[in-house]
This record gives structure tokens, C-alpha cells and sequence, in this order.
């Protein structure tokens, strides 16, 4: 009899994270490594934010809260939506998880069953379709390439629905490649899903402040309130805040999907941490200032990275509405060797090359299920991108 579950033969590890661990023991190892894997800010959490969490130490607030949230943070939450989003949501239709993604493996893990399918567009972050495989759910990639700007088209969507379909992930702007579709793009696919009743949607938000130029943010709920009913509104404060460590993420959609969700987390976490939910209420409620700051050294780096990322040979990096990634294409550097020799076969080859040869750590494109390509996320310095980027493109002029 096997010690481990069968469940586990059904997932892989975030290669984000093996990315991530890999290029921290090359540094521990003592070599120049420059990590362009990690998906966080590099900015500090706001001085308020942490202010609010001493605070709550201070006041004794660090003993168990409701299961999915304290009301002050569900009720913040709401003025959130309504204010920034145009949503009306009451505090039963909240719940707050640690971090983003257990929102979303709550819901999957609460509504999948055998045979229901899941529709998510490629390429997508990582956990999506292990997230569906664990609850039990099939995933089903839906490939929108460089041709479409990586964005899923209505026809895409329309062909891919079948009678077992459950969900549709919606990510915009997108983890990997920074896509983010306009009210017009929404509302395509929108209407389709109006033809649909049977279909939920699963709007992942998490980069709704990070935009850039005159690009305008809008959820599925919000560009199609006939959606409204069968719609869970995902987001949290750890990617425009920078509070990836505090681990709070929260989602708004119909009450006994809430619930459903919330008896799920009380079996498996309970609350999250009393203090960060703390700090994520001062996030919401606090001053949002900064994060024109935020904003505008993301949207400089994307365009530093972009120009110089296509002044590699072989490379094709698409200009980004939002996030703080670039998905380039690499078609023109498959099939070629590198200066050391290893021939250049996938962009998993191409990833791992570059990083012993250069010391540059990119996610290979397979992992996001869209080949060939990679991921570079620019949340760090101008100086570590500049010198990141010289390498790539010394890495590609050295392909033969």
C-alpha cells in the first residue's frame, strides 16, 4: 500500500517558486545570479500599513477571529468594490482567505466534481490548473498566443464551453504576460458567457491598480451585471500594497458560495492572522497615495525591459497594459546552440541555459502552458533589469 495520496500524482511544484529556490541556493553558492522569477514587489509595505499591524499587537488583537474575516475588514472590503469597482456586496457575500490563492482553491475545492471542467486561457499562472486538478476538476487550456496579444477571443471562449464546463478563469491584467483586456475585449467574452447560464466565472483581480498609460480596469461583474449571480470577484492586497508576506487575499460573489467556502477554510486554516488582517484593513481604508508611485517605476521598468528585451536577436517581447511581467517569444532562438554548447531545444533548455550561463533566472514558458517563451517579472531594480536585460541579449548575440 502506497504512503502517499494518489492526489498528489495529479500536481507538480510552482515552477515560479523552483525558479526562485533555485536561483537563492546559486547565490548562497556564491555566483551572480539576478532572479527575475519571483512574482512580488520589491517596494516595502507602506509605513502606515505596518503602523496598523503594531498597533493591533499592541492592542491584543492576536487571538482567533471569524473563520473568513473580522467584520471590520468584510465591511472595508465592500466600500472596496463599491467604490473602486462599481459592485454592491454585502458583508455574507466576503470572505477573506491567507493569501488570493486559497480563495480560489476554496472555491474550486467547493463546487468541483468529477468531470466538471475548467476553462482557462494560455498562459496562465501556474497554480490554476493544479488548483483544479486537486479539487478534482479537469482544466482546460485555452491557447491565446502573441497573435491576439495574448488575450482569449469570444470565439475561443465559445468553442471551448461544453455542457460539463463549471468555470471560466478570468485573469486581467494577466500573470504571465501583462495582458489586460479593455471593457470592449470584456465585454466580448461577457456576452458570450450571457449565452451560457450554466458557466461560472472566476475573476482573478490581483493586479487591478497596477496599469499603466490610459488603460482602464474592469471586472466581468462590473462590465456584465447579468453576471453578478454566478461571478466570484477575486482579489487582495498583496501585489499593489506589497504585502506578499502578510498572506490576505479576499473574494465577493453569491452568499451560499461564500458559505459554502467559508466551512471548507474552517476545516482546513481557520482565520487568517488577526494582524495582517489588521493591516490589510488599514491598506483598504487607509491612503492609496502611493500607489501612483508604484505605478509609474513599474510602468518605466516594463518600457525599459520591453525595448531592451527586443534589441535581443530571436526575441519578440509584447508591450503590457499592466502587471509586472513580459512574456517574450523566443521562436527565433529555438533550434540554435548557445556560446557553451548546450543546443537550444525548448524554451525549459533556453531558461535553464541562461541561467548557467549568464546567471539571469527567467520561468520557461511551458510552465505557463504557452510555448516558447518566458517570464520575466520587472519588480525590481532599473539596475538589476538593465544589467539582466545586457545579459539576455549578449546570451541571444552568442546563439549560433
Amino acid at each position: 500500500m502506497p504512503f502517499l495520496s494518489d492526489t498528489l500524482s495529479r500536481v507538480k511544484p510552482s515552477a515560479t517558486i523552483a525558479v526562485t529556490n533555485m536561483a537563492a541556493e546559486m547565490k548562497a553558492a556564491g555566483k551572480d545570479v539576478i532572479g527575475l522569477g519571483a512574482g512580488e514587489p520589491d517596494f516595502d509595505t507602506p509605513q502606515n500599513i505596518k503602523d496598523a499591524a503594531k498597533a493591533a499587537i499592541d492592542a491584543g488583537k492576536t487571538k482567533y477571529t471569524a473563520v473568513d474575516g473580522i467584520p471590520e475588514l468584510k465591511k472595508a472590503i465592500c466600500a472596496k468594490f463599491a467604490r473602486e469597482n462599481g459592485l454592491t456586496y454585502a458583508p455574507n457575500q466576503i470572505t477573506v482567505g491567507t493569501g488570493g490563492k486559497q480563495t480560489l482553491y476554496n472555491a474550486l475545492m467547493a463546487t468541483c466534481n468529477p468531470g466538471d471542467e475548467v476553462i482557462i486561457p494560455a498562459p496562465y499562472w501556474v497554480s490554476y490548473p493544479d488548483m483544479v486538478l486537486l479539487a478534482g476538476g479537469t482544466p482546460v487550456a485555452v491557447p491565446a498566443g502573441i497573435e491576439t496579444n495574448f488575450k482569449l477571443t469570444p470565439a475561443a471562449l465559445e468553442a471551448a464551453i461544453t455542457p460539463k464546463t463549471k468555470w471560466f478563469i478570468f485573469n486581467s491584467p494577466s500573470n504571465p504576460t501583462g495582458a489586460g483586456y479593455t471593457r470592449d475585449e470584456l465585454k466580448g467574452l461577457t456576452d458570450v458567457l450571457m449565452r451560457h447560464p450554466h458557466v461560472w466565472v472566476m475573476a482573478d483581480d490581483m493586479y487591478e491598480h497596477l496599469v499603466f498609460d490610459d488603460f482602464e480596469f474592469t471586472s466581468p461583474a462590473q462590465v456584465e451585471p447579468g453576471l453578478y449571480d454566478r461571478t466570484l470577484t477575486c482579489n487582495g492586497v498583496s501585489k499593489a500594497y506589497a504585502m506578499t508576506g502578510w498572506r490576505i487575499g479576499y473574494a465577493a460573489g453569491p452568499v451560499a458560495l461564500i458559505k459554502a467556502m467559508a466551512t471548507l477554510q474552517s476545516q482546513s486554516t481557520s482565520n487568517p492572522s488577526s494582524i495582517s488582517q489588521y493591516a490589510a484593513l488599514e491598506a483598504l481604508n487607509g491612503p492609496q497615495d502611493f500607489l501612483v508611485p508604484f505605478r509609474e517605476a513599474f510602468q518605466r521598468r516594463r518600457n525599459l525591459v520591453v525595448e531592451m528585451l527586443n534589441a535581443a536577436p530571436g526575441i519578440t517581447c509584447p508591450k503590457p497594459e499592466g502587471a509586472f511581467y513580459v512574456y517574450p517569444d523566443i521562436s527565433g532562438c529555438i533550434g540554435k546552440t548557445s556560446a557553451g554548447g548546450t543546443l537550444i531545444e525548448n524554451d525549459e533548455v533556453f531558461a535553464k541555459t541562461l541561467l548557467q550561463e549568464t546567471g539571469v533566472a527567467v520561468v520557461f514558458g511551458a510552465a505557463f502552458g504557452l510555448s516558447p517563451n518566458f517570464r520575466v517579472s520587472y519588480a525590481t531594480s532599473d539596475e538589476a533589469l538593465t544589467e539582466a536585460c545586457t545579459r539576455i541579449q549578449s546570451f541571444c548575440n552568442g546563439l549560433r
